[in-house]
């Protein structure tokens, strides 16, 4: 059976690991180099790096913090943030990174998902899904697919996206909540239980942790196969080791 998977993530902007409300980003969180050297000790699966305000800016991904910190690793990297073109997918990789995570420039070029998987295999592939709960006037729900940082809605729904990303060649999705990122309420888990059951390549939780409980329901309830979470980690509500025995005493087979 495979391990379930904890995942810090370091939202970066101006050189600071930044976090917020609803993908407000406004508060101080520390410095990056510091937590991914704490992480890496803790025992995480897994880092997450993403540049977070990159693709709203237009520009690439600050590369030389990037390689400062995947210098501090020993555990996968995945790295985030204004990858617009393959050769941005090679430059992140060549800088220490194991995965790469697209979002916003995926929409934009669906083709950059099967670019990527043929040249690097789709292990190397992560649909990143910024998605927001929407309600038309009919009483209708749906997900709705946001970019550029959660600041512009697109249209198109999030799990048709998802459906079609793993088509294009994904090897893996992170599902973002934007109502939930932050408010330490829990995982949107009709979201992660809708998605999860149309694919079948891993799914990442994120967005919502607040409790123990909350990391226990993504996998029993929304079936993820992996929980991503930052400002519980990076202010200390919780550590990455006491999720892990959390889970282990729930009966869920982590790496301790």
């Amino acid at each position: 059976m495979l391990t379930k998977r904890v995942i810090p993530c370091l939202d970066v902007a101006a050189g600071r690991v930044v976090r917020g409300v609803k993908f407000s980003a406004d508060k101080d969180a520390g410095d990056p180099i510091e937590l991914a050297r704490r992480y890496n000790t803790d025992g995480a699966d897994e880092l997450v790096f993403y540049d977070i305000t990159a693709s709203h800016e237009g520009r690439g991904l600050f590369m030389g913090l990037l390689e400062d910190c995947a210098r501090e690793l020993f555990i996968p990297l995945c790295v985030g943030g204004g990858l617009a073109t393959v050769d941005d997918l090679y430059g992140v990789l060549r800088a220490g990174a194991d995965k790469t995570s697209i979002n916003s420039a995926a929409v934009r070029t669906p083709d950059l998902i099967d670019q990527g998987a043929r040249r690097f295999g789709s292990q190397c592939i992560v649909l990143s899904i910024d998605a927001k709960k929407t309600v038309e006037d009919d009483g209708r729900n749906w997900w709705q697919v946001y970019v550029n940082g959660g600041r512009k809605a697109t249209g198109i729904d999030a799990v048709a996206w998802a459906r079609e990303g793993v088509d294009r060649g994904a090897g893996e999705l992170v599902l973002n909540s934007i109502d939930a990122d932050g408010t330490r309420e829990g995982y949107d888990l009709e979201l992660l239980s809708t998605v999860t059951g149309m694919v079948e390549v891993p799914v990442i939780a994120s967005g919502g942790a607040g409790t123990l409980g909350h990391f226990t329901d993504a996998f029993s309830i929304g079936h993820a196969h992996a929980v991503l979470a930052a400002s519980v980690f990076h202010y200390g509500v919780f550590s990455v080791p006491e999720v892990k025995r959390h889970l282990a005493t729930h009966g869920l087979p982590v790496r301790l």
